[in-house]
């Protein structure tokens, strides 16, 4: 029997990966490639059980699928954070840096 490769798996596998590094660029690019991803395997998944003898990349997949998650997991933290920080030390304070020292140091009580 001839096995396909589900069409999209190396993709959501390369989206979770991307959705990793990316966490820490204020977490919308990552949180946008793990939504993505997320889609594409519950497409992926959706032919694999009506078939699975068909297909031989569900690994590819389904490990595509776990870093989606955590990326997601990760994005969502990430912006919590930057959420945070802004509104704590303000944005004023991000664009000048001697205004982001003072408030800084308030919070950590010197």
């Amino acid at each position: 029997m001839n096995q396909q490769k589900l069409p999209n798996a190396t993709a959501v596998l390369v989206l979770g990966i991307v959705s990793i590094i990316t966490c820490c660029c204020y977490g919308v690019v990552g949180l946008i490639a793990s939504i993505i991803g997320l889609v594409l395997a519950g497409k992926d998944l959706k032919l694999y059980k009506q078939n699975p003898g068909e297909y031989d990349n569900y690994n590819n997949l389904n490990t595509g699928r776990i870093l989606c998650i955590i990326g997601l997991v990760l994005n969502i933290l990430s912006i919590i954070y930057f959420i945070y920080v802004i509104t704590v030390i303000g944005v004023d304070a991000l664009s000048d840096p001697q205004l982001l020292q003072e408030r800084i140091r308030e919070i950590q009580g010197r």
